[in-house]
């Protein structure tokens, strides 16, 4: 289990041979060596991420989405989108200390060439084609999505995402009473991509001066105007591109729209802080008084 939360042991050895079939398009689970659990003692979410973890193959199947509800849809492209646009904007690779070894090397390397060509076109898919799959879909947007969260999982399983993605397990894990339509309805529960999702137009405006070149670029690619590109700054673009496509899909308004409120604060930082394996992979740093800031700016955007 990730430091500091636990111990951060390697898995052993090789694990047996794991084909993946994946029937939503979010996670990419099919392609990364990252596995996520609610911690309960914690009320958090937390992760394991090692190489052997990735499976021996995965088969993707973009028909599977036409089933999907439309709310399951908005949620696993937000979530596309955020593990390519995080693992864009992450501490550059060149800026991690080198490990005395190389079986001590971090999955998560920050961003990277690599990554950064399968995360700027995953982008490009999302923006190009969220909208019309929960409005008006076509088979074609399944493939786009589908494909989109593969490269996404390419990405972010070698550069790492970083604070929405941080922020995300405890906005999961402290949930009340939250049950979103198209999910099981016998418990409450913040879906992982909306969980993510109401947290990132705070984030985009508080990393965009970090690396504004790239959150121009994400602005871009989602699809914001020349106008609104030209009025704005880089993360200010993004993020209010991020709040059209929000509302044009359904997605709940900020951490007020899954039940939460500025009493929920203290539980909610507390609750993050822990997170170091994505925090650390930030374009700049972030510590409790700067998250305090950013769920603040979460809570409600229209």
């Amino acid at each position: 289990m990730n430091a500091p939360v636990g111990q951060a042991k390697p898995v052993p050895g090789p694990l047996k041979p794991h084909i993946a079939c994946p029937t939503t398009f979010g996670t990419a689970s099919e392609c990364t060596g990252i596995a996520v659990f609610d911690f309960l003692e914690m009320e958090a979410k937390t992760g394991i991420a090692n190489t052997r973890l990735r499976p021996s193959l995965g088969i993707l199947d973009p028909t599977c989405l036409s089933s999907l509800p439309s709310l399951v849809l908005a949620a696993n492209g937000f979530d596309v989108f955020s593990h390519a646009f995080e693992s864009l904007t992450a501490r550059p690779f060149t800026h991690r200390t080198k490990p005395a070894s190389s079986s001590t090397r971090p999955l998560s390397q920050g961003a990277n060439p690599y990554s950064d060509l399968a995360c700027r076109e995953a982008i490009r898919l999302v923006g190009g084609h969220l909208v019309t799959a929960v409005n008006d879909p076509t088979a074609e947007d399944y493939e786009a999505l589908m494909f989109a969260g593969m490269l996404a999982g390419i990405g972010f399983g070698n550069a790492g995402c970083h604070i929405p993605h941080a922020m995300s397990y405890a906005v999961a894990g402290l949930v009340r009473d939250y049950q979103p339509p198209g999910w099981p309805s016998n418990h409450a529960m913040v879906p992982h991509g909306i969980s993510v999702i109401v947290n990132a137009p705070a984030v985009f405006r508080f990393t965009g001066p970090a690396c504004p070149e790239r959150h121009l670029m994400g602005a871009e690619a989602m699809g914001a105007s020349a106008e609104e590109l030209a009025d704005q700054t880089p993360g200010d673009a993004l993020a209010n591109r991020i709040e059209e496509m929000m509302r044009a899909t359904g997605i709940p308004n900020g951490l007020s729209g899954v039940g939460y409120s500025m009493e929920d604060l203290d539980s909610l930082v507390s609750k993050t802080a822990p997170q170091r394996r994505l925090l650390d992979n930030a374009p700049l740093a972030i510590a409790e008084p700067e998250l305090r800031q950013v769920f603040t700016e979460a809570m409600r955007y229209w």
